[in-house]
């Protein structure tokens, strides 16, 4: 019986091995790739965007951020209680913190259930801080990383370290689904199918729209994530201008911790203020003056006594937003949406 079985599947094998040639496949092989269609030239948007963010840079107002850290900031009780932020944006730190991609999920999900916003956005926007340096070997074996995150429903990723244009460029391909605009510049995205089903019900669109609109902004006028990176060693310090000048990134912050670790030294081995250091001043005024000659939105500490002078200066994402630095900003950039 079982040889009867064989024998059987066995003819059946040579059949299929031998289809005359008018039943075989005509299509070369690989197959031709669908065509990739051009960009928009202009928003289909009409209305509030998803990413708060991203509608106040469009007023041209200054953006003021908070940050969630550690394992009391995570969870879907965490996001509840952080819905009622005035911040435009929280800042989601796991480069230091625990990596837990669920504990994301469920605080998307506790800002979605508490919202929405006063600001009348679904919730504040979500940027996620990963623990992924910036080269190219570290963004090609962990960009599944910026996919994990994305799919949980933030709204964008800050590359920490960035120290090579080839690793930003990795990582914004990584985040863009195949059938994405072409942008030139970069190669076709590798984002995979699946990643749409749980964040498009956080952000409240269906999920043929979600894998249209998450997108990198302003480059696809239909966009609504934003990707930043931290120039923050020595060695992206001597690339800054090639780092910054890579398709889809939106913002970028000098990292004065980080890179006074390699200008200054230890902290406590020194007096006075790190950042009033020579090559401190050098780096931050080098990084903003790339960023404005790239189009990008510098991130910058602020304070009661510094925001005035900052917004004057063209910084438009500030610290503390949950501050009177940022009541005191809006009130000077004469911000009239609510928070």
């Amino acid at each position: 019986m079982r040889a009867g079985y064989f024998l059987f599947f066995g003819v059946v094998a040579m059949g299929l091995t031998f289809l005359p040639a008018s039943a075989q496949p005509k299509e070369p092989w690989p197959p031709k790739l669908a065509p990739v269609p051009a960009m928009p030239t202009q928003t289909t948007r009409t209305g509030k965007h998803i990413n708060r963010v991203i509608d106040m840079w469009v007023k041209g107002q200054p953006v003021y951020y908070t940050t969630a850290e550690g394992v009391e900031s995570s969870g879907y009780e965490a996001g509840k209680k952080m819905a009622a932020t005035k911040a435009d944006y929280i800042s989601y730190a796991m480069e230091s913190a625990p990596l837990d991609f669920r504990g994301l999920a469920e605080f998307m999900r506790g800002l979605t259930d508490a919202g929405p916003t006063r600001s009348g956005h679904r919730t504040p926007a979500v940027i996620v801080e990963l623990p992924i340096p910036g080269t190219v070997e570290a963004v090609r074996a962990n960009a599944w990383m910026f996919q994990q995150a994305l799919a949980a429903g933030a709204h964008g990723i800050i590359l920490d370290n960035a120290e090579d244009p080839e690793a930003v460029k990795l990582m914004i391909e990584s985040v863009r689904y195949p059938f994405a605009p072409a942008i030139k510049g970069l190669r076709q995205g590798w984002r995979g199918n699946g990643s749409q089903n749980y964040a498009s019900k956080i952000w409240g669109v269906s999920a043929q729209e979600y894998m249209r609109i998450a997108e990198p902004w302003p480059i696809n006028p239909d966009g609504e994530l934003i990707f930043g990176v931290k120039i923050e060693n020595p060695r992206a310090d001597a690339k800054v201008d090639q780092i910054l000048a890579v398709p889809g990134i939106t913002f970028v912050e000098h990292g004065p911790g980080d890179n006074s670790f390699y200008m200054v030294g230890r902290p406590g081995s020194y007096e006075g203020n790190r950042e009033d250091r020579p090559a401190m001043k050098a780096i931050e005024a080098k990084v903003f003056a790339v960023a404005k000659q790239n189009k990008l939105h510098f991130i910058h500490g602020c304070t009661e006594d510094t925001v005035e002078d900052m917004i004057k200066q063209g910084v438009m994402i500030c610290t503390g937003g949950d501050t009177p630095a940022a009541e005191k900003g809006r009130a000077f950039s004469k911000r009239t949406d609510p928070w």
